[in-house]
């Protein structure tokens, strides 16, 4: 039997930060572009928006759940979910698990790039973003 998806990324910190902090950080435009991506989020449910993706141009997206302080989550492109969950563990930490879901081994990006090769590039970019650079801005 074919295997039919790849697994979820999936990456969890402990952050020394307050959940509004954290909050403010995964799902505002300027927070997201402080340790990730440009973009035009405008953040609520339903609204479309754009990830400036570098020399790929831009990614066309749509938020698809806004709990304040709880969940963010998007379409990212035509087969890409993220998903930013968070949890206040105490008021000066936040558990955070980043979701990166979408996988097909059959499928290619936009940008005409195999599932399979994306996936390695963006789990290994989401380790140093969710590991190093996002502590960094917090």
């Amino acid at each position: 039997m074919k295997e039919t998806n790849i697994k979820e990324i999936r990456k969890h910190i402990l952050l020394s930060s307050p959940i509004e902090q954290v909050w403010k950080a995964v799902s505002t435009s300027d927070g997201l572009a402080s340790w990730w991506m440009e973009n035009t989020l405008d953040k609520s449910a339903g609204e479309n928006f754009l990830l400036h993706t570098g020399h790929f141009g831009d990614s066309p997206c749509r938020v698809t759940e806004w709990v304040p302080n709880e969940l963010f989550a998007f379409d990212w492109g035509k087969d890409w979910h993220l998903r930013f969950e968070l949890k206040e563990l105490s008021p000066a930490q936040t558990e955070l698990i980043v979701i990166h879901s979408g996988w097909d081994p059959e499928k290619t990006t936009e940008f005409g790039q195999p599932h399979p090769v994306v996936y390695s590039i963006m789990d290994k970019g989401w380790e140093a973003l969710i590991h190093q650079k996002l502590p960094s801005v917090l």
